[in-house]
Order: structure tokens, then C-alpha cells, then sequence
């Protein structure tokens, strides 16, 4: 039985695409899920996958999936209309022509200069239904794989993460608060028991590796990335520089753990530190940077039900090539070339 952790990172719809992994992944029986560590969508998977392996092994988990992704799908927004689907193929082209949909460009517009807290009685996050819908029972329950959601507390900047009973319908909505969006949501801090606003946790840790050190866990954290680390072509367009930006500050926190982590390693391999000093990560990624360059930030925030579903099959196919090329790796080697992008 081969043991991993996984690192699910935040992207609004662009989840779809880790919920494909997850799906593939979840078909390996000898592939035994220890921990997860999410963010914003990240948690929201985390924590279906979870409920679903307490509710029915891997074929539950595979169901709770499914349920929760139909329910973001049904979550319409009015700025392209549901018939353009059929001849709008890729989901490149559909986030284009969402980008210069009249709707789309107006509730654009409308986030940069009014505030979520304008709204008064109207205001509502589309998502805390969803999320209220989940078993919290089998969520926070104690089997499992270990569950870690990460949010932003905004009075300090800081990241906090969120265990055990302390995750909440709250604490997740707070995981995948956007706050030109949305309201901060206030939930009781878990380092300081006190009641602080939160923010969405891609600003701090998208998502944060550091829980799933634990020496009781495996080495292996197989990250799954949705937001593209690189893009070759510099942004030009209003659209194109917002969503480059989005990107970069939503990774940058990763970056810096993954940074960190090739520190350690080459201290351990220079014998500058002394083995068991500090644990080994070995890390592995499963991404498709090529699609994800082909998309933007409007994909993300409007769940447009051709584009998930061709994200699912994205991801079952990324996870497909990745376990072919790199199963017999987990629990011996490291895939992910920090070296090369750090050294």
C-alpha cells in the first residue's frame, strides 16, 4: 500500500480539474489517501472526499465528488447564456468569450468599485448552501484521511488552518471568501479561540504544506495545481494583467513552502543536517499547465457546466499520465524538480 498526502489547491471552478485527479486517483486501491491540505475549492473537494470514504469507501467518495460538483454546476450566472454552450468547444474559447460577455464585464467592473458589504439584504455566497449540505459528521470525524483547511485571518495577515471539529461550514466559506466578492466570514480563530474575520486562504497558503509534516504521516504531499506557475507571454490587456496577477499572488505562497522544502533537502543531502533533523518531504505534482494557461479568472468565477466537465476529464487524464509515469516513485523518490526551479 502506497501512502500520500495531498495538496489541493483554491481556483473557484477551476476545482473541477482536481476533482478529475481525485477521481482517478481514488480508483487505485493501493493507493491509500493519508492527509489533505486545502484551499478555497481545495477544501471544498477535501472535504467531500472525505465524508464520501466515511460514507462508502472509494466508491463514496468518488459520489460525494460528483453530488458536489453537480451543485456547483447548477450555480448559474446569468452573463453567458446556457445555449452558447453547444458551440463554444474548448473551454479556452468559452473563457474568452466569457471575458468580453456584457454581464461578465459589468459584475467585473461593479467588484472594483463596490464593496460586498454594499449589498445590505441582498448579499448572499452562492456556495454556503452547498457547502451547508455536507455530512460535518463524517467531515470532522476522527477515521479517515486528516483533513486541514486553510484560510487567511485578515486582521493579522496570517494563515491559520482549521482541523477536527473546528471545520465548519463557516470555516470553509471563510477557506473561499474572495473579498472583492464577498463578505469576511467571521468564525472562532483556532489559535486564539477568540472570533476573527477571514478571508479566502490562497492569499497565505494555497494551500499550506506544513500540516502534512507530521512525523506520523507519509513523505510524500502530491500537489495538485491549478493555477498555472508559468506563462510564457507577458499579459497585455486589462483582462489578461488582472488574471496574471491573480495567479501569481495565489501561488506565491506555495512557492515559498516549496522553496523551504528544497532548502531542506539540500541540507540533508550536503550533511549539513543530520538525518531525521527534520522530515524528508518527497514532492510530486499533477497539473495541466497548458489548459490552464488557455483559461482566466472568469472561468473561475463562473461555473460554466461544459467547462467543469471538460476540467474533470482534464484532470482524470493528467492523473492518468502521472500514475503511469510515476506510481512505482511514491513512497521511494521525489518527481517534482525543485532543483530546477529553484536552484
Amino acid at each position: 500500500m502506497k501512502r500520500i498526502n495531498l495538496a489541493l489547491q483554491g481556483g473557484g471552478a477551476h476545482g473541477a480539474f482536481t476533482w478529475g485527479v481525485l477521481d482517478r486517483l481514488l480508483e487505485e486501491e493501493d493507493i491509500e489517501i493519508a492527509a489533505i491540505s486545502g484551499t478555497s475549492a481545495g477544501a471544498l473537494n477535501g472535504a467531500a472526499l472525505k465524508a464520501g470514504i466515511l460514507e462508502g469507501g472509494r466508491a463514496g467518495a468518488r459520489a460525494r465528488l460528483d453530488w458536489l460538483w453537480a451543485q456547483v454546476s447548477a450555480v448559474q450566472a446569468p452573463s453567458l447564456p446556457a445555449w452558447m454552450n453547444a458551440w463554444l468547444p474548448t473551454p479556452g474559447m468559452i473563457s474568452r468569450s466569457l471575458e468580453n460577455a456584457p454581464g461578465y464585464m459589468l459584475g467585473d467592473a461593479v467588484s472594483r468599485m463596490m464593496s460586498p458589504y454594499a449589498w445590505g439584504p441582498l448579499y448572499r455566497n452562492p456556495l454556503e448552501p452547498i457547502v451547508a449540505k455536507l455530512n460535518f459528521g463524517k467531515v470532522c470525524a476522527l477515521e479517515g484521511p486528516e483533513l486541514f483547511i486553510c484560510a487567511t485571518q485578515v486582521r493579522e495577515g496570517k494563515v491559520r488552518v482549521f482541523s477536527g471539529d473546528r471545520i465548519t461550514t463557516q470555516s470553509i466559506m471563510a477557506s473561499a471568501c474572495l473579498p472583492t466578492l464577498f463578505q469576511a466570514v467571521e468564525v472562532e480563530d483556532p489559535e486564539t479561540g477568540a472570533v476573527e474575520s477571514f478571508w479566502d486562504g490562497g492569499y497565505t497558503g494555497n494551500p499550506a504544506l506544513f500540516p502534512l509534516y507530521q512525523p506520523h504521516l507519509p513523505d510524500d504531499v502530491v500537489i495538485v495545481n491549478i493555477n498555472p506557475l508559468v506563462r510564457e507571454d507577458v499579459p497585455v490587456s486589462a483582462a489578461e494583467i488582472q488574471n496574471r496577477i491573480n495567479e501569481i499572488s495565489f501561488n506565491s505562497s506555495l512557492l515559498r513552502e516549496l522553496r523551504a522544502i528544497d532548502f531542506v533537502q539540500r541540507l540533508l543531502a550536503e550533511g549539513r543536517m543530520p538525518e531525521g533533523a527534520m522530515k524528508k518531504v518527497l514532492v510530486h505534482m499533477i497539473a495541466d499547465d497548458g489548459l490552464m494557461n488557455d483559461l482566466s479568472v472568469a472561468t473561475k468565477l463562473v461555473p460554466v457546466p461544459s467547462v467543469i466537465t471538460q476540467l474533470k476529464a482534464a484532470g482524470r487524464r493528467a492523473a492518468c499520465g502521472f500514475l503511469a509515469d510515476h506510481k512505482d516513485d511514491l513512497n521511494t523518490r521525489q518527481t517534482a524538480d525543485l532543483r530546477a526551479k529553484f536552484g
